[in-house]
């Protein structure tokens, strides 16, 4: 029986050559010269920390590190940008994590889509993935377009694809 899995990950290693590029930028730019800013990647927790003097620039490195990570391939939305930030002594420090993996309520929502949509396909969740079998090829393909379709902000990779 034909299957293919829903994911959510993050390439580690593009992600990092994303920071190093971004790294790369703010140092040359003229407007952040003699500017305390500091962009560290945290491999175990996938949390992006910066510390920058003022709003404004947070906003800019923000922004840099975004276009970076969508130049190497990664999606817009794979960082959760609602966190606050927090403003002790003369820096503004923010954590930016990075999403990886599909939460237990994502993954029921993407499953009612998935049945609310009248497919004659079975979505199984099994850890942070969402296995879709069917009988048809082609009713799969139409699965995940839908999903593409569906604004879920959360980027979703489909793999595995069995036939």
């Amino acid at each position: 029986m034909p299957s293919f899995d829903i994911v959510s990950k993050v390439d580690l290693q593009t992600l990092d050559n994303a920071i190093n590029v971004a790294q790369k930028e703010i140092s040359t730019r003229y407007d952040f010269k003699g500017s305390h800013i500091q962009v560290e990647l945290n491999k175990k927790d996938m949390v992006i920390n910066l510390e920058v003097e003022n709003e404004m620039q947070l906003g800019q490195v923000e922004d840099i590190i975004i276009t970076k990570a969508m130049r190497q391939g990664l999606e817009a939305n794979s960082f959760d940008r609602s966190k606050f930030h927090s403003a002790s002594g003369k820096y503004i420090r923010k954590t930016l994590p990075v999403k990886n993996g599909i939460d237990r309520d994502m993954a029921k929502k993407i499953v009612k889509l998935i049945k609310d949509s009248g497919s004659k396909v079975q979505p199984a969740i099994q850890d942070d993935t969402i296995r879709v079998t069917g009988k048809k090829i082609d009713e799969l393909q139409a699965v995940i377009q839908l999903c593409r379709g569906a604004n879920l902000d959360i980027p979703l990779q489909y793999v595995n694809m069995k036939s």
